[in-house]
């Protein structure tokens, strides 16, 4: 596993609306990981497990051959099942309680919203990495609530990776970043685009311009 490449970069989120079937999910996925993205996580909140198994169990493939670590939304069970990293929101199980099940080594990554308070406790917990958010209009949540982008500099004080989600473009990629992000989550901007790949080299390069 990319043990280090994973904290900086993009973190492209999966969504089943996108990529309603395998054949979409696994080429536009196949395409966001040659593009470079540092994570992948996997969110289809529907109730058919044997589906999301199999689907998890290819992404993993996937992500192993381009040395990318993959991360289950919300079910620490499936994350086990497939030997990858989980992200938890605050409503969702203990990071502690992932931890124990997961190991030392996993990556757990916790929702913290707009919340230091939040984000101190899931480092107590021992989260990996913290992910504040929305900071601009969202269309994966578009009743989240808003967050100023000062937070991402104050979340700093605990020196884990920072990742900001919601709405993140190649337009506005580079404020989450030079406010002190070192990850940017996006879900439309690479997976609703026809060309992924492209999509994440362009956001890549106007993190770097």
């Amino acid at each position: 596993m990319n043990n280090s490449g994973w904290q900086r970069g993009i973190y492209a989120i999966t969504d089943a609306h996108l990529m309603p079937d395998d054949d979409t999910l696994f080429s536009r996925v196949a395409a966001a990981l040659e593009g470079g993205i540092a994570l992948l996580q996997y969110r289809d909140k529907s109730v058919n497990q044997q589906r999301r198994l199999r689907q998890a169990q290819r992404l993993k493939q996937l992500c192993d051959h381009y040395d990318t670590p993959l991360i289950i939304n919300d079910d620490v069970d499936l994350a086990k099942a497939v030997n990858a990293g989980v992200h938890l929101g605050r409503e969702d199980g203990s990071i502690a309680a992932a931890r124990a099940q997961l190991g030392a080594s996993a990556i757990i990554g916790a929702t913290c919203h707009d919340s230091l308070e939040s984000a101190a406790q899931a480092v107590d917990e021992g989260a990996s990495y913290l992910a504040f958010g929305r900071f601009f209009a969202s269309r994966t949540k578009p009743d989240a609530p808003p967050a100023p982008l000062t937070l991402l500099r104050e979340a700093r004080q605990w020196q884990l990776p920072v990742v900001a989600i919601g709405g993140i473009d190649s337009a506005n990629i580079g404020q989450v970043i030079d406010a002190g992000a070192d990850l940017a989550a996006v879900v439309h901007a690479v997976f609703g685009s026809s060309s992924p790949a492209r999509a994440v080299f362009r956001l890549r390069q106007a993190v770097s311009d």
